[in-house]
């Protein structure tokens, strides 16, 4: 069994090297299968100064950023649903995706009035947005207690229809380019990927991503069920603020610089349970390599299908995974009326 679950790891491995390759050597501007190998001495002539400049500048920090984005989304979604104890929650259900959303909207549309205008606005109050929320949907779930679980997905669910509502009315008063903007960035995208805005990206999702992966150990108690964890000596309060934190930075450090991209953070733990099972010892680097992998490879495909435009990513991972979620509503439907 252990075999088994590491070559899946393999496998995600495998798949994070393939889909990087396809990203750097091949795009509309630029394609060479040897573009990745350019830089080893003695391999071929040179990158010319065109070239250098797309891997570089262009490609590079795209595949930097999905690679990053993927894995804290994937491992996000496999802390929640553990949380939850449901496998259809992901990191959205509690209204941080939403939150963000408000916050950037605002920004787009109506930035330029109060001098916020650019895109380290933008995602600066997506971040805020996120946390924000977060704290928000915290306090209202919170108890001497700690956090209870049904409250917390409740106040989500009224954070999230909220700020729908808002979304709503920024988009009445936005112009026509400011809608635009509104709607590419609802839909995520790599696109804006750049040297500039990584740093910041890379240590508040590093941060959280190390932090929730030293968190498995008592993470996998939780699927015992609160009591049982108590019982084995974990501090499930503790542990569940601790997950939320965690999740709302990492969620919203990738809101703030890619826009919202749905359905990795629910289907891809989805499927790595299915193949390695729910212990998060291997569950959790399994989503997170299948997670980066699938989002450069989405990636990939929504710069190239229509090209030399560009689609945004969103748009592929919820074409996919919206028949996935359906087949995962209808297995669960089974298992509910085979246990009557």
């Amino acid at each position: 069994m252990t075999f088994e679950r590491r070559r899946w790891l393999i496998a995600g491995t495998l798949g994070i090297l393939a889909s990087s390759w396809l990203l750097l050597s091949s795009g509309p501007v630029l394609s060479d299968w040897r573009l990745p190998l350019m830089w080893l001495p003695g391999f071929g002539t040179p990158m010319s100064e065109l070239e250098q400049t797309v891997v570089t500048q262009l490609r590079l920090p795209r595949l930097v950023l999905g690679l990053l984005v993927g894995a804290v989304l994937a491992q996000s979604g496999t802390a929640m649903q553990t949380l939850c104890r449901n496998p259809l929650a992901d990191p959205g259900l509690i209204g941080i995706s939403g939150g963000a959303a408000v916050f950037a909207l605002a920004v787009i549309a109506l930035g330029e009035q109060v001098g916020l205008q650019g895109s380290v606005w933008v995602s600066l109050a997506a971040f805020l947005g996120a946390l924000l929320t977060t704290f928000v949907v915290y306090r209202l779930a919170g108890g001497k207690t700690g956090v209870d679980v049904a409250t917390l997905l409740l106040a989500g669910v009224a954070i999230n229809a909220l700020a729908g509502s808002l979304l709503g009315l920024l988009s009445y008063y936005a112009d026509d380019d400011a809608l635009r903007l509104m709607s590419f960035w609802q839909m995520g995208s790599l696109a804006g990927a750049s040297w500039q805005q990584l740093p910041l990206g890379v240590v508040l999702m590093g941060v959280s991503s190390i932090a929730l992966f030293m968190l498995r150990k008592p993470i996998n108690t939780l699927l015992l069920g609160e009591r049982q964890a108590r019982y084995l000596g974990v501090n499930t309060v503790s542990l569940k603020r601790q997950l939320i934190i965690w999740v709302a930075l990492g969620v919203g450090g990738a809101v703030a610089l890619t826009g919202m991209i749905g359905f990795v953070g629910l289907i891809i733990p989805h499927i790595a349970r299915m193949l390695v099972g729910a212990n998060i010892r291997w569950l959790m680097p399994v989503s997170m390599l299948f997670g980066a992998a699938v989002l450069v490879l989405t990636d990939w495909i929504a710069k190239t299908i229509v090209a030399p435009a560009e689609l945004p990513i969103g748009i592929i991972t919820a074409a996919v995974g919206a028949p996935f979620f359906i087949y995962l509503l209808i297995q669960q439907k089974r298992r509910l009326h085979a246990g009557y």
